[in-house]
């Protein structure tokens, strides 16, 4: 649907149809080839109706040209995947296969079985017996078996294997679509924030990433070089200015910037913005005498420090941060960006994961106040209701910069429902509504003193939500948190009450976790918000909390909190092996496998 923004091809689904081998008199193998075949095509049309790149086109997906049923076909396979860029494996069968001739055996595939559960043939025996194999030769795949009996001539796919072959296939291909990117940081520690303290080693072993850094005066020297597409910022600027709204100041009138200063500054954040998005992805539109800077770092993701070298002398990078963000800008509708405030890569890194298994825009907030029932009645006077009161209370979620105008929720869908939509389908509508739900004020000068805006809106629906939180913890290395539950949109007066006493210009969304009471993390809001990692959380429209176990078991990172159902899980079968409490062996399991791309210690 859009051409894709960085250097490489998206990881393509490879399905592998494997079969019993033996032909001679009654030719077993003959007998299985048609419905076999089925199965792989079944997959791959699946696969094609439901899953996209994160530039909006469906995913790739090639079959082998023939059955596997010896090792030569195997070979044959591979060779195949290799010159087709396959980075996801899906072997299919309704039958007993020769388990170590079929398999793929390629290290750096991120691999999954299919046997059919029917009783003319044994695809049960032979998704054991390879999944066995699997484990013991330290190559780890997943396990998909349908709950029920099939008869051997139905072709249909039953509900929960679609659901398997999906959590799969949305996981592995975020995963994939990693590999090869950078990440890039604009500047360096911010604060002293944990977060922004870079681990490079971890982003090339887990992720397979690579790691960019320029300086923030990197900014200024194009600015002042004109170092950036002049065509595209007047167009930015223009659209900027319709459409932006501008709100108040809060700050003391004798400190308040006179109305050029501010003209000005309103130009300065545009243009960060535009410049931004050259150093991520680089301009094609540049002349010659640009062609370095026309290259870009291959960015699918970047942090920005801002705080404090930057803020204290120039406007902040709010605009950039939240614009970029988002699902739109002034050429309409289009994939969003991972911009990370405050250079926290690891909060970043987890807003990339969720874009890339939703195609949505991405929140980042502060997990900044926990408010129990009693607090909220105490000093508003209102008793909480619906999922708050039931989940013993909510979270502020707010900060200033990156969080994505999406996040106002002003996006309806066709029931009137506040929303955040897959990138291609916001409308102009919604591009209006969510502008018109946001207003630009000037920045805090107690916290940024070089000036700025701030994107202000609230979150006034309720949305299902999930938030996450990764972590490196000396070691252990990284491991991830995951909290579904939802956006709470709270009484304007109420909401104003609670919102004041922390900064009343920056987005705010109040957000109650789903709780059970039992004890725990989970054991109320106040449970989540004391057992959370950091002072950031990255929160993405939906509960997707089993794709994202899918997809950190794939990448060997453990899940240290969630509240994700037992049924839905569902990570390689080798972790079976590793103990009957789940959360035990995954710890073990990726302990066990290591990183990805190489050990990492």
């Amino acid at each position: 649907m859009a051409e894709s923004r960085y250097v490489g091809s998206y990881p393509v689904i490879g399905i592998r149809p494997t079969i019993d081998g033996r032909k001679g008199a009654l030719d077993v193998r003959g007998s299985l080839e048609e419905q076999t075949m089925n199965m792989a095509k079944n997959a791959a049309k699946l696969f094609e109706e439901n899953l996209r790149y994160s530039n909006g086109e469906p995913v790739k997906v090639v079959i082998a040209d023939s059955t596997i049923g010896r090792v030569g076909e195997s070979a044959a396979c591979a060779d195949k995947f290799r010159k087709e860029g396959v980075d996801i494996t899906l072997t299919v069968t309704p039958c007993w296969c020769y388990g170590s001739e079929t398999m793929d055996m390629d290290p750096t595939t991120i691999k999954a079985v299919w046997g059919l559960n029917a009783t003319e043939r044994p695809g049960a025996v032979y998704l054991a017996s390879v999944l066995a194999t699997h484990a013991q030769k330290g190559l780890p795949a997943f396990g998909i078996y349908g709950h029920d009996v099939q008869e051997a001539d139905d072709m249909t796919i039953p509900e929960d294997v679609k659901e398997k072959l999906l959590r799969f296939g949305r996981a592995a291909v975020a995963a994939a679509s990693m590999r090869g990117k950078s990440w890039l940081q604009i500047g360096s520690v911010t604060m002293g924030i944990g977060g922004s303290i870079i681990d490079q080693d971890f982003i090339e072993s887990y992720l397979g990433m690579r790691v960019e850094s320029v300086d923030e005066v990197e900014i200024i020297r194009r600015m002042t070089e004109g170092i950036y597409d002049e065509a595209e910022y007047q167009k930015a600027l223009a659209w900027a200015k319709e459409k932006c709204h501008i709100g108040f100041d809060k700050n003391p009138e004798h400190l308040q910037k006179s109305q050029e200063e501010k003209e000005k500054q309103f130009e300065f954040v545009v243009k960060m913005a535009v410049i931004i998005k050259d150093l991520m992805q680089g301009n094609k539109n540049f002349p010659e005498e640009l062609s370095e800077e026309a290259i870009g770092h291959n960015a699918i993701a970047a942090g920005f420090q801002g705080q404090r070298q930057w803020t204290d002398f120039y406007p902040n990078g709010d605009f950039a941060e939240a614009m970029l963000n988002s699902s739109f800008d002034w050429d309409g509708a289009r994939e969003p960006y991972i911009l990370a405030t405050e250079n926290d890569v690891l909060n970043g890194l987890g807003m990339l994961f969720m874009k890339l298994l939703t195609n949505r825009a991405q929140m980042f907030a502060d997990v900044r106040t926990y408010w129990s029932p009693e607090a909220v009645k105490r000093v508003t006077g209102y008793d909480l209701e619906g999922v708050a009161k039931e989940n013993g209370g909510i979270i502020h979620l707010i900060n200033s910069g990156a969080c994505c105008l999406d996040a106002s929720g002003a996006a309806k869908d066709e029931n009137g429902n506040g929303v955040m939509k897959e990138w291609w389908n916001v409308t102009e509508e919604d591009q209006q509504a969510i502008m018109d739900a946001t207003t630009w004020n000037m920045a805090d000068l107690g916290y940024f003193r070089g000036g700025g805006y701030s994107s202000r809106f609230e979150t006034k629906v309720q949305m299902p939500a999930t938030m996450i939180r990764l972590n490196l913890v000396k070691g252990l290395g990284p491991m991830l948190q995951i909290a579904e539950g939802w956006t709470v949109g709270l009484p304007e007066d109420v909401s104003d009450t609670l919102w004041k006493r922390t900064d009343y210009t920056w987005p705010c969304t109040w957000f109650a976790p789903r709780c059970d009471g039992k004890e725990g993390a989970f054991k109320s809001a106040y449970d989540v918000m004391n057992n959370w990692g950091a002072n950031h959380g990255a929160i993405s429209y939906g509960h997707i909390g089993a794709d994202l176990i899918t997809f950190a078991s794939m990448l060997r990172i453990p899940v240290a909190m969630h509240n994700v159902p037992e049924d839905k899980i569902f990570r390689p079968a080798a972790w079976n092996a590793f103990g009957m409490d789940k959360e035990g062996a995954d710890y073990r399991a990726c302990a066990n496998y290591g990183a990805l791309y190489k050990p990492y210690k």
